[in-house]
This record gives C-alpha cells, sequence and structure tokens, in this order.
C-alpha cells in the first residue's frame, strides 16, 4: 500500500518530482531565449519551492505583498520584486526594514505614488528600487504604453531616492482566450506593450534595464520575443485545470492535487469530504468561466463535482452511485494558487510515498 492511501483527508499532495520537472522547463525555456526566470511565488507561498527554484536558476522571485515579501526574506531569499504599487507608510516602514537583508524592488504606476516613496525614503536617506507597471490589456493596475510612461519615469528620474531600471507588465486577460490563436495575439501585445513602453522612455534619454512579462499561459509567447529579458510564471511550477482548460499543459503535468474521501453515497450523487474550505470557488479567472465542476477528479474523470458547501462537495455524473464510501479520489484543483492558500502545509510524495511536509509558510500573509 502506498502511504499516501492512509493520510487523513483532505489532504494537499504535492508529487515533488513532477514539479522539479516543471520548474526544470521553465528553466530552460529562459536558458534557451537568454531571459531570466522570476517566479511568482503567490502560487505555492513555500521557502522551499522557492529555493528550488533559485537553486534551478531563478534570479530573484516576485511577490504580490509585503508579507509575502516579509516570510520570503526571512527564509533567506534576497531579491524580491513587490508586483503591488505599494504607497501607506506603515508598509514602506517594513519595506526599509527588509532592504536590510535584500535588494526589494517596488511597483510604482503614478506620479503620486512615486512622489509619496521618494519623500517616505528621502527622510531615511535610502535608496529604492523602483519598476513601472505598465497596462497591456488587463485594466487593473499600470500606466498605458503611451507619453503616460515616458511622463512617469522622467518623474521617477529627477527623484533623487528612487531608482528605475526596470518595467513589467502582466497579461492576466490571457486566461479568457477562447483559441490558442487569441492566447498568442494576447501574449505578444504583451510583449509589445513592454518594448514600446521602453522605446518611449528611451527617447526621453531614459534606459530600462529590466523589459518583464508575467502570466504563465503566455510565457512561452511572449518571452521569446526578442527584447524581452525576462519571465515571472508563478503557476507553472504546478499547473491546475484552468492551463489545461486553456492547452497550456496537460493533466499529467499538474504536480498539485487534494487527495478526498467519498462520505456518503445516494441515487443521483456522492458526497466528498472537501468543500469549498479545501478547493475554493474558482472556475476560471478574470471573468471566465473556462472549465466545468470544481476540480478534476483522476479516478473517474466522468464525473463532475456539481457543487460545493463549505466542508461538502456534491458529486454527480453518470456512474456516481458506484462509489464506496470512505473510497480516495485525488482531485487536481482547478486554481492551484487558492487551493494552496487554504492548507497549512503540502504532504509531498514521490510515486505515493510521502517523504516530506513542507509548511505553506506566506499562507494568509494578504498585507
Amino acid at each position: 500500500m502506498k502511504n499516501t492511501e492512509i493520510l487523513q483527508t483532505p489532504t494537499l499532495l504535492l508529487d515533488v518530482n513532477q514539479m522539479d520537472k516543471n520548474i526544470a522547463e521553465v528553466m530552460q525555456f529562459a536558458k534557451e531565449h537568454h531571459v531570466n526566470y522570476r517566479p511568482h511565488i503567490k502560487t505555492h507561498k513555500s521557502v522551499e519551492i522557492a529555493k528550488r527554484q533559485l537553486e534551478a536558476g531563478a534570479v530573484g522571485i516576485t511577490v504580490a505583498t509585503v508579507g509575502e515579501a516579509e516570510v520570503m526574506v526571512n527564509g533567506g531569499i534576497n531579491n524580491i520584486l513587490i508586483a503591488f504599487p505599494i504607497s501607506s507608510e506603515n508598509k514602506l516602514e517594513r519595506i526599509l526594514t527588509l532592504m536590510e537583508q535584500a535588494t526589494i524592488i517596488v511597483a510604482v504606476d503614478s506620479v503620486e505614488q512615486a512622489t509619496l516613496l521618494n519623500n517616505f525614503f528621502k527622510q531615511h536617506k535610502q535608496t529604492l528600487n523602483v519598476w513601472i507597471k505598465i497596462n497591456s490589456g488587463l485594466d487593473r493596475c499600470g500606466v498605458e504604453p503611451t507619453d503616460e510612461v515616458a511622463q512617469l519615469a522622467q518623474h521617477i528620474n529627477q527623484l533623487e531616492c528612487l531608482l528605475l531600471d526596470g518595467i513589467f507588465t502582466h497579461a492576466g486577460q490571457s486566461y479568457t482566450a477562447t483559441s490558442d490563436e487569441m492566447l498568442e495575439q494576447i501574449a505578444y501585445e504583451e510583449a509589445e506593450a513592454i518594448l514600446t513602453s521602453a522605446a518611449i522612455c528611451a527617447d526621453v534619454g531614459i534606459h530600462i534595464t529590466h523589459k518583464s512579462i508575467g502570466s504563465t499561459p503566455t510565457f512561452k509567447q511572449a518571452g521569446k520575443v526578442a527584447g524581452i529579458t525576462e519571465i515571472r510564471p508563478g503557476n507553472a511550477a504546478f499547473y491546475d485545470m484552468v492551463q489545461v482548460s486553456l492547452n497550456v499543459a496537460s493533466v499529467e503535468q499538474c504536480a498539485l492535487s487534494v487527495v478526498t474521501s467519498v462520505a456518503s453515497v445516494k441515487n443521483n450523487r456522492a458526497i466528498i469530504d472537501a468543500g469549498s474550505k479545501t478547493l475554493a470557488l474558482d472556475k476560471g479567472a478574470h471573468g471566465n468561466e473556462s472549465i466545468m465542476g470544481h476540480g478534476y477528479i483522476v479516478e473517474h474523470p466522468q464525473l463532475t463535482i456539481e457543487r460545493l458547501s463549505e466542508e461538502h462537495g456534491v458529486i454527480t455524473g453518470a456512474g456516481v452511485e458506484h462509489l464506496k464510501i470512505n473510497e480516495r479520489l485525488t482531485i487536481i484543483p482547478n486554481h492551484a494558487c487558492t487551493v494552496a492558500n487554504l492548507f497549512t502545509h503540502y504532504t509531498v510524495h514521490e510515486n505515493g510515498e510521502v517523504v516530506a511536509k513542507w509548511p505553506v509558510d506566506a499562507r494568509g500573509k494578504l498585507s
């Protein structure tokens, strides 16, 4: 008996061999196309996994929050992009502390924010590295790849305590793609937004060294466009059913899963002990529901996890009545990032044999 079969359920399983293959594949792409690899760790929130990515060749990491950055710096990681426009003084105090141990880069997307950053770090006689966030179509944060980026770059350039040496974007709208052709077009537009922005900055005498793109669905297209210097895929360490639905990965490449147990079987449904507090409620991203159900059942792909309450998952489909109470099911989540954040640790396995437990170190670090 493989010892994953005796785990209490629900349990978050991580196939470490598959994860390492996924990381190696991204790194191989980076080497072939002469770009740096700076993975976003909001997917896994794990110091151990971040260190594996660095050991594979990543130049640093990307985080979403100051809290995530604190966890990673405390874990010994010393080059971090905070991909969110920070401006509140209490968070800047925390960044100042982190700068004693690590290189910290902060996203900037407005003149007002840049001024606030400069005023704070001027008081403390420190210089902060900043990268301008570019809007490449997601319409979230970011300046437009027009004269707007030049105006912000020129403003930053005259501030004595900010050092601008990079621009970056995230084409999250790639998750709404309904065809391979649409996905490729979004990736091309992502790269073009960065290259156009860099050229606009060059026209006003500002050289941009780092030209970074993100998004797991687009990095293999946008990352090979000449002039791009960095990729920041996060989900590519694990993959999930959203990526499978976009033809970005196969089911076999998904390294993260949840093992759950059948608790009850009725005439037209079965109940598992994995609900919304285990599998989350994502069925797509950025407004597009790209998949059916709330996860992929490895042992019974014809069945559907039709609905979730907090502790209950309801499975329907032809043959559901043949499931047995206490039968183990392996679920590949729709969205690995949100599912990982629901657990305290990964149960790490190799071919079904548990080899370690790794904490989800930055779980819940939202500020």
